[in-house]
């Protein structure tokens, strides 16, 4: 399929999706069970609020959803207390699957959520939505529910900035259009139509999720986005239009090391499959500049994306799901 016509058949709106009702009614016919995972790290401010309205309207009034599960990277403020608080079910990152070791970052946490939660689909909402609405879920569910051969659910929306006390309306998604866009044209141009791709929020098949690797950290969204298409086509992955979304936006330090990180990703993606040759090893050496004290100062920081391995190639996690013979269990 070229990418222009996916763009027009494979992009939906969340308002079509707005009969709850209905998204049960395909649940049960086809037997799903449907995860929320929320990564969080110091989001006591936000987090309590997202799962209270998640959990009120798509658990506890119409049972879309089966479980909400944060995955937390170890808060240093009230995050845990305030999430299991407001109906969700905690876990450290660091106590799933502990044989593997613990990385922190997002993607560590999406990796080990897959562990941890039951759902045969799972969605992923971020924890520092200020606007959150049920439809950060049912938006991205929608498609999976209704188009049987839809894996997974990108959602795209308008991302204002906030400058002091005025909001510019379009300001956000600095990372992705200055550095993400121009390298999908340039390198996996098959992936140039989405328009938000790396938003925090997803929904995917199980069966899915499971055979692909995870990176770690920021580079996530994008490593996923580019093995996805890689392993089951273009035509399975779809859009879904949320509107907006507000959220707490990062100083340019912290999306330079975002940028740095993702694209490491883009490195290894782009050298494995023969796009961009490197010399020499990945770096993962980022020189950044600060200034304090009114002096300017260069600054060593060492950002590695490492790379988790597909969750079906674990052995703990085929006995827990029952993905090989009985009489191979242990």
């Amino acid at each position: 399929m070229k990418v222009e016509e996916w763009f027009v058949k494979n992009r939906f709106k969340y308002k079509s999706f707005s009969h709850i009702k209905r998204l049960v009614e395909f649940k049960r016919k086809q037997k799903e069970t449907i995860s929320v995972l929320i990564p969080t790290l110091n989001e006591e401010r936000t987090i309590g609020k997202v799962v209270r309205v998640l959990k009120s309207s798509l658990m506890d009034k119409h049972g879309l959803v089966d479980e909400i599960i944060v995955i937390d990277s170890h808060s240093t403020d009230r995050t845990r207390e305030v999430a299991r608080d407001a109906g969700a079910t905690v876990c450290f990152d660091s106590e799933i699957l502990k044989k593997r070791g613990n990385w922190r970052g997002k993607g560590e946490a999406l990796w080990k959520g897959l562990y941890v939660a039951s759902g045969s689909i799972i969605c992923w909402v971020d924890a520092d939505i200020r606007n959150i609405h049920p439809r950060f879920v049912y938006g991205p569910l929608g498609p999976l529910l209704t188009h049987p051969k839809i894996k997974f659910v990108k959602p795209y929306y308008k991302r204002p900035l906030r400058f002091g006390d005025k909001l510019q309306p379009l300001g956000g998604g600095r990372v992705t259009e200055l550095l993400i866009r121009p390298l999908l044209n340039m390198y996996f141009p098959r992936l140039a139509g989405f328009v938000q791709p790396l938003s925090g929020e997803a929904a995917a098949r199980r069966t899915a999720l499971e055979k692909i690797p995870y990176f770690t950290g920021y580079g996530v969204e994008t490593g996923m986005m580019i093995d996805l298409v890689k392993k089951f086509g273009l035509n399975s992955i779809a859009q879904v239009d949320l509107v907006r979304r507000v959220h707490r936006n990062q100083e340019l330090s912290g999306l330079s090391n975002m940028a740095f990180g993702i694209l490491q990703v883009f490195a290894k993606r782009a050298n494995t499959l023969g796009k961009l040759i490197l010399v020499k090893k990945i770096k993962n050496k980022y020189r950044i500049i600060e200034r304090r004290d009114g002096e300017y100062h260069l600054k060593n920081k060492i950002i590695t994306e490492r790379e988790r391995p597909p969750m079906i190639t674990l052995h703990e996690y085929r006995k827990k799901f029952k993905k090989y013979p009985k009489w191979l269990y242990v």
